[in-house]
């Protein structure tokens, strides 16, 4: 495995130390804002911003550790900049996650403590599975999507690109929710869900749309 290098040092950051740390990678150091440059996060250097990334891409693989906030834009950004030069994005999986070996996971991925993936199940590029998820069989999660900390995606169900589900949320057998959607903690998804915005309660009902 090549070492990694994190972007991005906020809270969601120290959680992908610990997985990394509990996959067996060696962390060279993070990428942060200016005023934090010679810091360090739970004893890992904050090496520059994310204008260093071109000059470390033959040391290193990345992993974007910006969380998703309020929309998938600034990871999507980092993950861009990465790819522009001709950096290798890492997939995590913590040691204490379940994949199935007949799942799909996609490039620059973070699967977190307790998270669960079962057989048939295809997540996209740059998600974040969080603690305590189960994505169910032959479930589809699309790119660039959060799975917060206890949420449950049955089996056969669609989450598109770019969409958060809260922590504790739950999408019943066979439903799909459009891209670029937020479901709120707790709520209960029962139907499909076919246009963006914001959804919340048992059974989801739209509270913005976008």
């Amino acid at each position: 495995m090549n070492p990694l290098i994190l972007v991005g040092g906020g809270g969601h950051c120290k959680s992908v130390i610990d997985v990394a740390e509990s996959a067996g990678y060696t962390i060279m150091g993070i990428l942060d804002l200016p005023e934090n440059v010679g810091k360090s996060i739970l004893g890992y250097p904050v090496l520059g911003t994310d204008d260093d990334i071109l000059a470390l891409v033959d040391k290193a693989d990345f992993v974007v550790t910006v969380g998703f906030i309020k929309d998938a834009a600034l990871r999507i950004r980092i993950h861009d900049r990465i790819y522009a030069s001709g950096g290798h994005l890492a997939t995590l999986i913590a040691s204490t996650a379940y994949v199935s070996k007949y799942a799909t996971i996609g490039e620059g991925t973070v699967i977190m403590h307790k998270a669960f993936v079962n057989a048939g199940a295809r997540v996209g590029c740059g998600c974040i599975i969080n603690t305590f998820a189960n994505i169910e069989h032959d479930a589809l999660i699309g790119d660039y999507c959060h799975i917060s900390t206890g949420a449950m995606v049955n089996g056969d169900c669609i989450v598109g690109d770019r969409t958060f589900l809260g922590s504790q949320s739950v999408m019943v057998n066979g439903v799909s929710i459009a891209s670029e959607c937020v479901i709120a903690a707790g709520s209960m998804v029962r139907k499909n869900i076919i246009q963006k915005g914001i959804y919340s309660d048992n059974p989801a009902k739209p509270k913005i749309k976008l």
